[in-house]
C-alpha cells in the first residue's frame, strides 16, 4: 500500500480510538431526545413555526421525559436602500432562548440561546414583499430550531 493510502486511513483509525460514536447511533446521546420532548404550546406565528420544526426533527412526545420552553424574538434591519430612498432589502434577525427540563426530577438539563438571520427582498408589490417576508420568517425559524437541537445535543446534560 502506498503512503497516500495510509494517510487516508489514519483519521478514521484515530476516530475509532478516541471513542467516537454518532449522536443518532445505537448508543448516541441524541436518542434520549427522540419522541420524548414536549415543546411548550406556541403563542405566536414564529413560535409555531419553530415548534413545528422541533417536532419534525425530534418527534412528538406521547409520554414526555423532557419539557422544552422556548422564547423567540425577531427584529428587522434595513439593508438596501435605492436612489429614491425606498428600502428594498431586509435582514430578519432571530433569537431563541430555551430551557430543557427533566419532567421526572424537575431539574434543568440544558439551557441557552441560539441566534441567526436571513434576508429577503422587498422590491416589487406589497403582496410579493409580504410573501417573501413570510418565507424568510419560516426559513429563520427552521434555522433556529435546527441550531437549538444541535446545541442541546452538544451541551445538555442528558441522562442515558
Amino acid at each position: 500500500m502506498s503512503l497516500f493510502k495510509y494517510l487516508l486511513i489514519l483519521p478514521f483509525l484515530a476516530l475509532t480510538a478516541c471513542g467516537f460514536t454518532p449522536v443518532y447511533g445505537t448508543d448516541g446521546s441524541a436518542n434520549v431526545l427522540l419522541n420524548s420532548v414536549l415543546v411548550q404550546e406556541p403563542k405566536t406565528r414564529d413560535s409555531y413555526l419553530l415548534t413545528r420544526q422541533l417536532e419534525k426533527r425530534l418527534g412528538r412526545a406521547a409520554d414526555p421525559r423532557f419539557d422544552l420552553g422556548v422564547s423567540v424574538s425577531t427584529s428587522l434591519k434595513a439593508l438596501g436602500i435605492n436612489s429614491i430612498g425606498n428600502i428594498n432589502r431586509y435582514n430578519l434577525l432571530g433569537t431563541a432562548q430555551y430551557t430543557l427540563r427533566d419532567t421526572q426530577t424537575g431539574q434543568i438539563v440544558g439551557s441557552g440561546k441560539v441566534n441567526s438571520f436571513t434576508g429577503y427582498s422587498a422590491a416589487g408589490s406589497t403582496i410579493s414583499s409580504q410573501a417573501t417576508r413570510e418565507d424568510a420568517q419560516e426559513r429563520l425559524m427552521i434555522i433556529l430550531a435546527d441550531k437549538l437541537i444541535d446545541h442541546l445535543i452538544a451541551t445538555a446534560d442528558l441522562p442515558s
